[in-house]
């Protein structure tokens, strides 16, 4: 029996690490271009960061940069941070509650036409939202929500397909011979799904929190159609702002906005990783 060359073995891992490295330094260097530009003057920003801007003078100008994205009076940062923490808590909370119940009645309880309304829930999945903009539209607009926060969090209180699936997935991997011992104790559906399904399903609820936070911070399409007012505008819509077609953009005031939106969701990700991975490989039940 032959034995692999060490040698031949390090030098694989080697090639591996350094493919890897090279690929997230194509996936971060976009995300480094934009902190790099925020810490810019407007002039610097426009003609293209080069050897002769000063590295000394990057502090303080990002100092200033960021100030001035802050105090902006024609761009209402701290507003929009406001209205979109508010669509985003509303929308995660909602979001988690209602894909978990549907979750929980697809995997745990039997009902006749089970089957063919979990395939009918995951066929959602392909209509595209340009497809149902126009009719949700109709809609909000009939119940007087346009120009309110409203369309942007009420619809996650009725779940998503991918989120069902997820946590449908996790929840039949639970062992049933506990809904059978709560059962015992007097419990029923509601008691299992609150005190036995809902606990041991903590990371992948915080998956479906995670995922969902993400939409709706970056979500532009949405707010941009049913928003009309700009004190309602979210994030997202005041980056938008900045632009100019005079083509007079400060860019390095639009990346030091755009990196004040981007930094919470990777810093909710560094925090939360271990717990994404584990909601993602099924492997919460195992610790």
């Amino acid at each position: 029996m032959r034995h692999a060359d060490p040698s031949r073995s390090t030098l694989s891992r080697w090639l591996l690490r350094l493919a890897l490295t090279l690929i997230a330094v194509a996936f971060l260097w976009p995300i480094l271009w934009m902190v790099l530009t925020s810490t810019l003057t407007k002039e610097q920003a426009a003609s293209g960061m080069g050897s002769n801007v000063p590295i000394a003078a990057m502090p303080s100008q990002a100092a200033r940069n960021y100030a001035d994205v802050w105090t902006d009076p024609s761009v209402d940062f701290p507003l929009y941070l406001r209205n979109t923490l508010i669509v985003a808590l509303l929308s995660v909370v909602g979001m988690v509650l209602s894909s978990a119940m549907v979750a929980y009645g697809f995997s745990r309880v039997r009902w006749r036409g089970r089957t063919a309304m979990f395939t009918l829930v995951l066929a959602t999945m392909m209509i595209p939202f340009p497809v149902i903009m126009g009719p949700l539209y109709v809609i909000f607009s009939k119940l007087d929500w346009i120009g309110t926060l409203r369309p942007l969090w009420v619809p996650a209180w009725f779940g998503a397909a991918f989120n069902i699936f997820l946590l449908r997935q996790f929840f039949m991997g639970i062992p049933r011979d506990l809904d059978e011992a709560a059962r015992l104790d007097g419990c029923g559906h509601w008691g299992i799904f609150w005190r036995i399904i809902l606990p041991l399903s903590t990371p992948a609820l915080a998956v479906v929190a995670l995922f969902h936070l993400a939409y709706v911070w970056n979500d532009f399409l949405a707010p941009l159609i049913f928003l009309t007012h700009r004190d309602q505008f979210t994030l997202a819509l005041g980056l938008q702002l900045y632009q100019s077609k005079a083509g007079n953009t400060p860019w390095n005031l639009l990346m030091a906005a755009s990196t004040m939106v981007v930094m919470p969701m990777l810093l909710v990700y560094l925090l939360t990783r271990r717990t994404f991975v584990q909601g993602m490989s099924g492997d919460g039940l195992k610790e």
